[in-house]
């Protein structure tokens, strides 16, 4: 399935979920968090077997339904309606939790409020005192699973970075990030800093790093 293009620049969310899954290697266990990282179902390579699990207790989970086909008691963890391949299993709440805690999960995808150089993660609140937190399995999914990859806008609504020298919301886990897909670059954590390995067309390195809260290195093709 190819995404819709976007009419300026950069990716659309579709098109960062397309890119997320062509990086998922084949046979792998994946664990995808609410919002945009839930459309990278929609977009695994043909050919390719990637085995989605919710920590709400379904392994094997496959597309949203088509509408009008949806099953109310088949829903992910953001409570939307999905659909199960061949050979799925369900099991406990808890069990779900062992798979995670244990180190059965490849690769979970979340989304983020922040992620700092080091590779901090900050996605469940802003710390405000009105603000409603939202813990979900984020903090057992980056503490237990072998990857993490992130993706989200580059800026809030209003240009704030979401990569930044040192996250300011409370931390979901410490240098926990592999990898982070925004509407503008990819950009691997590494240990000297956060690398930009891709940029979306249309954007230049320059674009990227106004609007990024800590200092970018650019690849080399070397």
């Amino acid at each position: 399935m190819s995404a819709p293009a976007k009419a300026n620049y950069g990716w659309t969310r579709e098109q960062m979920a397309q890119r997320v899954a062509a990086d998922i290697q084949d046979g792998a266990y994946v664990n995808l968090g609410i919002g945009i990282p839930e459309l990278v179902a929609q977009y695994v390579p043909a050919g390719r077997e990637v085995i989605f699990q919710t920590e709400n207790g379904l392994l094997g989970m496959g597309p949203a339904p088509m509408a009008g086909k949806e099953d109310p008691e088949l829903i992910n963890a953001g409570k939307k309606a999905v659909t199960a391949i061949a050979g799925a299993s369900y099991f406990h709440h808890a069990d779900s939790f062992v798979m995670i805690r244990g180190g059965h999960i490849d690769i979970c995808v979340l989304g983020a409020m922040q992620v700092s150089a080091k590779g901090d993660l900050a996605n469940w609140s802003t710390g405000e005192p009105d603000a409603i937190p939202a813990v979900g399995g984020a903090m057992d999914l980056v503490a237990g699973v072998k990857k993490v990859f992130v993706i989200t806008e580059h800026a809030t609504k209003s240009g704030e970075p979401k990569i930044v020298e040192q996250c300011t919301y409370p931390l979901t886990g410490k240098a926990v990030v592999d990898r982070v897909y925004t509407n503008l670059a990819i950009i691997d954590i590494t240990p000297e800093g956060p690398v930009v390995m891709e940029l979306a067309p249309g954007v230049t390195f320059d674009h990227v790093q106004k609007r990024t809260g800590t200092n970018l290195s650019l690849r080399t093709n070397s």
